[in-house]
């Protein structure tokens, strides 16, 4: 790949993170609820602290994806280090969607009554999917790009 494009396609995985942070810390401000209460209790509450872990698994995939466009504009693509990051980025989105389903079960039986969580639970249920399609191309690239690196070293001991 040019080297053009993936200075781009690191830039949008910043982007991304920077865009994902900035609405971790503004949306809970615009919340409802929290028009009557103060920081410490609209950052102190256990379901947005819970968001806040459940975004840890997200952001470590975004270091692992920028780590791997590393490797790819440092042409060390067949290495054990890029298997080793496509492993960690499934890793990380099965967490990430095994969290997200758990947060949604939660809300499913614990809101109140007079609450609608639809539109929370449809949220948790797009999230889970594309999590589980991130974790699976993940999975089947790790495969790929493992194979690949075997026979390149079965290569370099043939030469």
């Amino acid at each position: 790949m040019k080297r053009v494009s993936i200075v781009f396609l690191q830039a949008v995985i910043v982007l991304i993170g920077l865009v994902t942070l900035v609405l971790l810390i503004w949306l809970p401000l615009m919340e409802g609820r929290a028009t009557n209460l103060d920081l410490v209790n609209i950052y102190s509450d256990r379901f947005i602290l819970y968001g806040y872990t459940i975004s840890i698994p997200f952001f470590v995939a975004l270091y692992n994806a920028f780590k791997l466009l590393g490797y790819i504009g440092l042409n060390k693509v067949f290495t054990t280090n890029a298997v080793k990051t496509l492993g960690n980025i499934k890793f990380c989105a099965i967490i990430l969607s095994a969290l997200v389903m758990i947060a949604g079960l939660f809300i499913k039986f614990t809101h109140h009554k007079e609450d609608d969580p639809a539109g929370f639970l449809a949220i948790c249920i797009v999230t889970t999917f594309a999590s589980i399609v991130v974790a699976t191309a993940a999975a089947i690239f790790e495969k790929l790009l493992q194979n690949a690196v075997d026979m390149k070293s079965e290569n370099d001991l043939t030469i």
